[in-house]
């Protein structure tokens, strides 16, 4: 079965399962240095690369504000995200103006480009893979001749489309740096 590529365009779609189509990567891809992996795929990978692009960088990140529907498939829009571009003046304590937020019928800019951007990241390389030895620290080489340790972990949201996405929200933490202890 194709996979059918449903853009949100700012309206809460409860199907959506994108925040760019095919047209937006490919403007965003045409300015881009290292654009080759997005230009070189088919037209069914690019869909299923900024479906899954969109299902990690909703899955990742906690957004500021709220969704508009409860209702809806995704992240966004969202009412009362903090639009940081917006000169504000600050107020009564720390209240902020009521123009001061992301308009609530629209997908920000940034998050379709950094919806781009994971798509072609995830055309060159699978981010959600463990890589060999991952977790392990040790002076000991492994069969490949790699030492490994949690420190060269690749995140699963680039470090590109994370700035791109920093402004709304931020990354989910994957956990709270605790670790069980065993006796034997």
């Amino acid at each position: 079965m194709a996979l059918t590529l449903i853009k949100e365009d700012g309206t809460a779609k409860p199907d959506a399962n994108s925040y760019a189509d095919v047209a937006d990567c490919d403007a965003y891809h045409a300015g881009h240095l290292y654009a080759s992996a997005w230009t070189a795929a088919t037209a069914e990978n690019k869909a299923a690369a900024l479906v899954m692009a969109t299902r990690l960088i909703d899955s990742q990140f906690q957004f500021n504000g709220y969704r508009v529907e409860s209702t809806q498939a995704l992240q966004w829009p969202r009412e009362r995200c903090p639009d940081p571009d917006v000169n504000s003046t600050v107020l009564v304590g720390l209240l902020r103006r009521l123009g001061d937020y992301v308009d609530s019928d629209k997908v920000p800019k940034p998050v379709v480009d950094a919806t781009c951007e994971m798509a072609r990241e995830l055309l060159i390389a699978d981010r959600t893979a463990a890589p060999p030895g991952e977790g392990l620290v040790s002076d000991w080489a492994g069969s490949d001749g790699k030492k490994y340790s949690k420190s060269d972990t690749r995140p699963i949201i680039s470090r590109v489309a994370q700035a791109m996405l920093g402004k709304f929200g931020a990354v989910v933490s994957g956990g709270s740096g605790a670790v069980r202890l065993v006796r034997a």
